[in-house]
């Protein structure tokens, strides 16, 4: 065995095998001594622990020696394998696979080369690196133009550059089935709130003081609050229209309000009140 690979009884499971799943995943192999296909498996299961360093951990359980574990799991049949994540099944086969159907069974869920720069890419925009990690990013693309985490993390520093049409094409690229998509979704929605704001604040606050029921100057200066990022004052003047004219602008200050909302995220507080003021205008 190696460093990665333990064996684990039915008194130790809940530690060694749940509790350590939420930090990372843990293969479990259910053998017995006399199960010939059991050694068929075992060696190839811990030669993938060892070559993958790190990013799995084999649990090997006698079934002989821990009964009450297996029968608990619904062990029918050996070598059963079950995989882990943060403190359940996430999936598990039957029998001796062969070589290349574990390694195709592991890649679904751990990291693959290109993840693994992409985590090394955050890492170093983190660090102000940028353009050490803005390399990084493109030669993943240039490789795999889909990877999620690439998509992103370009979509990011592409932000930080000020390159709002490059970042968005960047974004919405990323897949909606990728856990990625939440937080390109909500950078999506944060360029577009940002192209409201080149507009003269100053200008615009002057007017409205002066027309105070010119819904389209609060509108533009909603626009100018957002895009500065002043989003409590924003989301009180998008209210305010919403109250006023509902269909101004096709629904406009609502679909900025919710745009808000993404970029804040739902537990901020201004999150939290606005949403329940926004409720309490539509359907007053």
């Amino acid at each position: 065995m190696n460093q990665w690979t333990i064996e684990v009884s039915e008194a130790e499971f809940e530690a060694a095998v749940l509790d350590r799943s939420t930090q990372v995943p843990v293969l479990v192999d259910f053998w017995a001594p006399w199960c010939g296909p059991c050694r068929v498996l075992g060696p190839v299961l811990e030669k993938l622990a060892e070559e993958y360093a790190g990013d799995f951990v084999l649990a090997k359980v006698n079934v002989d020696e821990s009964p009450s574990l297996a029968g608990a799991l619904g062990i029918q049949g050996i070598p059963a394998v079950k995989l882990f994540r943060d403190g359940d099944i996430a999936s598990e086969f039957t029998g001796a696979l062969p070589e290349a159907a574990v390694r195709e069974f592991l890649s679904r869920f751990l990291p693959s080369a290109a993840d693994k720069q992409a985590q090394g890419a955050a890492l170093l925009e983190e660090d102000g690196k940028r353009s050490e990690a803005k390399i990084i990013y493109q030669e993943i693309l240039d490789a795999d133009p889909n990877h999620a985490k690439a998509l992103l993390g370009m979509g990011r520093l592409l932000m930080s550059e000020g390159d709002g049409t490059g970042a968005f094409e960047r974004l919405e690229q990323v897949s909606l089935v990728a856990k990625e998509r939440k937080e390109a979704d909500r950078l999506i929605a944060r360029i577009k709130l940002h192209e409201g704001g080149a507009q003269d604040e100053t200008a615009l606050r002057a007017k409205i003081n002066s027309e105070p029921n010119n819904i389209e100057v609060r509108f533009a200066l909603a626009q100018a609050l957002a895009g500065m990022e002043k989003y409590e004052e924003a989301l009180a003047e998008f209210l305010t229209i919403v109250k006023t004219d509902r269909g101004f602008q096709d629904d406009g200050a609502r679909k900025a309000m919710v745009q808000i909302f993404e970029v804040l995220g739902s537990d901020h507080p201004l999150t939290d009140r606005f949403r329940s003021e926004l409720a309490a205008a539509l359907f007053r």
